[in-house]
């Protein structure tokens, strides 16, 4: 499946700003949400391809919105990397255990994010 519509979930608008810079840069369209509730609003209006999932957020964290989209069925296909600041190896291998596809440790470096999106696609 090829990649084209990625969502960012992040409640930093430096890095949603950031991450949304760069994947449009690489031909990618890019839409945002905040957090949890507005992550489903988002995903109810267009189902991206890819999802760009930050940890520490207020409300659901990221890992309780991983394994939350992961159960909704109309949504468990959709690819998600992990985001985050969180960069201990139990913080990875819990993301994966949620549902994350990948993870990856900020601040992102723009070519490691584009390969592991370019390895999924």
């Amino acid at each position: 499946m090829a990649i084209h519509n990625v969502l960012i979930v992040d409640d930093s608008k430096t890095e949603i700003m950031f991450l949304s810079e760069l994947l449009q840069k690489a031909g990618y369209s890019v839409r945002s949400a905040e957090n949890a509730d507005d992550a489903f609003k988002r995903l109810a209006e267009q189902k991206p391809d890819l999802i760009l999932m930050d940890v520490v957020m207020p409300g659901q964290n990221g890992f309780q919105l991983t394994r939350s989209i992961n159960r909704t069925p109309e949504y468990a296909d959709v690819p998600i990397i992990m985001c985050t600041s969180k960069n201990l190896e139990t913080d990875r291998v819990w993301g994966m255990r949620q549902g994350a596809k990948d993870y990856i440790t900020k601040p992102v470096d723009a070519a490691e994010l584009l390969g592991k999106i370019k390895a999924l696609g």
